[in-house]
């Protein structure tokens, strides 16, 4: 796919890997719609990006608004070539403790988000003479469970599965699926999720989004389907 002048959905877009995934395809002439619940964040970003970096406050778990949205914006003259369902988070526990609430949450955005914005958006993918990319972000806890993330691993798996199903159900439609598998990543997902620290051997946010411009970029008919990423060597170089 050649990125210039496509038109392109970022979930989770105001931070971390969502933000760098922003920033290189607007770099690439991309246009870009740049979801999250935040809509400062989003509005700083549109400063640094320009006009076309366009930011759109939504709660994915909300499907009337993302219907509403959709419904609104793209039509048979202007559809979108990429999603990127990115949106998500991680609360941890043992399963014998972790709040129902917690549970809920993680279910709501990690796996349902995905399914909306996927519902809503794919009927214009199919409508499209040209190919289109759907790209799920996972996470490594999506091929390996552990302990305390029952809740996490749950989602991730699900959306590896989600992802498999879609791929071959869209192939013949123009419309390629992906699901990507990253490690540990210096962002703020850690320090969200149980104060665990960044450090300077986890992947950068900007080496990720590479990957993912690699992965549109392929040509029409040739589809990676699923990637793993992960640091070489993953342990804290500061600790003994």
């Amino acid at each position: 796919m050649d990125i210039k002048g496509k038109v392109a959905i970022v979930t989770g877009a105001s931070s971390g890997i969502g933000t760098e995934f922003c920033r290189k395809l607007v770099v690439q002439g991309a246009t870009v719609y740049g979801l999250a619940r935040s809509k400062g964040r989003l509005k700083e970003l549109e400063k640094e990006l320009g006009d076309r970096f366009i930011p759109v406050k939504m709660d994915v778990t909300e499907y009337g608004s993302i219907e509403n949205w959709v419904k609104k914006t793209f039509n048979h003259d202007h559809t979108p070539d990429i999603l990127i369902n990115n949106a998500g988070l991680g609360l941890f526990g043992p399963v014998d403790e972790l709040p129902m609430k917690d549970w809920q949450t993680m279910i709501d955005v990690n796996l349902n988000g995905v399914f909306y914005l996927t519902r809503t958006i794919v009927p214009l993918m199919k409508e499209s003479d040209t190919y289109s990319h759907i790209i799920n972000i996972a996470s490594i806890a999506g091929l390996l469970g552990n302990p305390n993330l029952s809740g996490y691993n749950a989602t991730k798996f699900a959306v590896r599965g989600f992802s498999e199903s879609l791929f071959k159900e869209l192939r013949y439609e123009k419309i390629k699926v992906s699901c990507m598998f990253p490690g540990s990543i210096a962002t703020s997902f850690f320090e969200n999720a149980g104060g665990m620290d960044t450090h300077k051997n986890m992947m950068q946010p900007g080496d990720v989004a590479d990957t993912l411009m690699h992965l549109l970029k392929t040509p029409d008919n040739m589809l990676i389907n699923e990637i793993t990423m992960r640091p070489l060597n993953p342990k804290n170089p500061d600790e003994a």
